[in-house]
């Protein structure tokens, strides 16, 4: 886009790298736009779809921390003076987006690791006694669990980490449910984590008759809880965590890096403390509780 202002330019951008979905039918198809030196005309390419001021405009809503300003490598796009004005009923024109120019040029040094691997089972609860007080019980799996895998493969609460997730009940706001009362089913979900999939297969077997006929403490039966399928343990392989997260300067626009011979880059050079592995640090509902570890 050479000759044209970055504002423009940049804001444009932003909305035709996703296509349709600054248009009221983000499946039909792609985006037209014409960028000049005050601004840029967007439209849909489906004849049928419509670009709109507050589609267009909410597309900065779209993967961006601040809806008003996105950082780039060589400055940050900014539209608190952007204006969204529909030209007919599908097409839109975009004026004052402003591009400021960093003092420095910069990349972003993004990296992950292994935090070990997990093995999942399902199963499905529709007993109304367990669902009365669905948390105890999946408070009681959690105990149950910790001691028969003590029992059984010798294992210590800070050598694997499980999880109990409630779909139906909380799994998906947690603490921020507002509503009340028993479910009328719900779906448990058991992940556990550990340094090698064997060992994570392995609690979730001793896990398997739990999650199949786990009773309360006031039931005078065994209840029967539905696997959905046999074997009922999923090896979902490794999991990963991002562990890096670094804005780095560059020498030049194409990305080059300073760096020291047969060292690494100054700004990765500092101490650091590595965080510890899933299985020793887990925020989940059953993760081990230990003195160094909050919550």
């Amino acid at each position: 886009m050479k000759g044209m202002p970055a504002g423009p330019t940049w804001h444009a951008a932003k909305i035709v790298e996703c296509g349709g979905q600054a248009t009221s039918n983000p499946r039909a198809g792609g985006v037209y736009t014409i960028i000049d030196a005050d601004g840029f005309t967007i439209e849909p390419l489906d004849p049928a779809a419509a670009c709109t001021p507050i589609s267009v405009a909410a597309h900065m809503l779209y993967e961006t921390a601040d809806p008003f300003e996105m950082r780039e490598p060589d400055g940050t796009l900014d539209v608190r003076e952007a204006t969204y004005v529909a030209l007919d009923d599908r097409t839109v024109r975009v004026e004052g987006s402003r591009f400021h120019v960093a003092d420095q040029h910069t990349i972003k040094l993004e990296g992950a690791r292994i935090t070990g691997y997990e093995t999942m089972s399902f199963t499905a609860i529709r007993d109304p006694l367990i669902l009365e007080d669905i948390d105890a019980w999946a408070d009681l799996m959690c105990t149950v669990v910790r001691e028969r895998v003590a029992q059984t493969l010798g294992l210590t609460e800070d050598e694997y980490a499980f999880d109990l997730r409630l779909y139906g009940h909380n799994a998906v706001l947690g603490e921020l449910e507002p509503e009340t009362g028993p479910p009328r089913e719900v779906g448990v979900m058991l992940l556990v984590n550990a340094p090698d999939q064997a060992t994570a297969t392995a609690v979730a077997k001793v896990a398997n008759p739990l999650m199949l006929h786990l009773p309360t403490p006031s039931m005078a039966y065994l209840p029967s809880l539905a696997f959905p399928s046999s074997p009922a343990e999923v090896e979902r392989g490794a999991a990963y965590e991002f562990v890096l997260n670094h804005v780095v300067d560059s020498l030049t626009p194409h990305g080059d890096v300073p760096h020291r011979d047969g060292g690494d880059h100054p700004c990765l050079t500092q101490p650091t403390t590595r965080p510890p592995p899933r299985w020793r640090s887990s925020p989940w509902r059953c993760a081990p509780r230990t003195p160094d570890r909050s919550g």
